[in-house]
């Protein structure tokens, strides 16, 4: 089974586009697929309890069919900081939550297995403790999601090492565009393909579709990105 975590260089830079679009093209492959977030704030409270629009689109995305609290067991309602969330709703954050999560959908053997984080690298799940302290629990390859706009490549070379200072493999990125023109937008791609010492898995043009629809924005993102360095070396 394939293990990767997609991280992003901050918070709203298209984890989710990336990751579904992962789902589907290793699904276009052949190959069984199934997405986890663990940890979502920003809920929706539904007749079914707290429901997040990311985490749907996932389950939605996975060829492999998992309940949604399976999917994403850890839910907040606010639009915040998952720890401070956490607080207020004095609900904590168990790390032994976050991996029993991924073990259960492990156990469903899907060839594929993509855990999405939130936020960026270094996202505190207390005050004692970040998301990487737990991560390090698990067989995880990281794919960076790099969100293209001023200050990226600052974000991107940061993210990148502190990847690999936590001890983990980053096995490729993708560009995922945030407006429709960027001064310089192949230059800074240039640039990140030199320095960060991983294979660019493809850019992700912007996709100006309807923000009411939870899916339309991610919709199609399978198509610009090449999973084959990911499949180097798998059987």
């Amino acid at each position: 089974m394939q293990s990767l975590f997609v991280t992003g260089t901050d918070t709203d830079v298209g984890k989710t586009v990336v990751t579904g679009g992962l789902l589907k093209a290793f699904a276009t492959r052949g190959l069984s697929t199934l997405g986890y977030k663990p940890i979502a704030a920003g809920c929706e409270s539904t007749p079914r309890g707290l429901e997040n629009a990311d985490a749907l689109f996932l389950q939605h995305c996975s060829s492999v069919r998992a309940p949604l609290i399976e999917v994403n067991p850890v839910t907040y309602a606010p639009p915040i900081a998952p720890h401070i969330a956490a607080t207020l709703a004095e609900q904590p954050i168990a790390s032994e939550q976050v991996i029993a999560g991924w073990h259960q959908l492990a156990s469903y053997q899907p060839d594929v297995l993509i855990t999405e984080g939130a936020g960026g690298w270094a996202l505190p799940i207390s005050h004692q403790d970040t998301f990487p302290s737990i991560l390090r629990q698990l067989p995880l390859r990281v794919i960076l999601v790099v969100g293209m706009r001023l200050g990226c490549l600052n974000h991107a070379l940061l993210t990148a090492s502190a990847v690999r200072a936590d001890g983990f493999e980053l096995a490729g990125w993708v560009a995922n565009h945030l407006s429709a023109t960027m001064p310089y937008l192949q230059d800074n791609i240039d640039t990140l393909s030199h320095l960060l010492g991983a294979p660019l898995l493809g850019q992700v043009p912007y996709l100006n579709n309807d923000p009411n629809n939870p899916f339309e924005h991610t919709l199609g993102a399978e198509q610009y990105l090449d999973i084959a360095p990911l499949l180097v070396g798998t059987g």
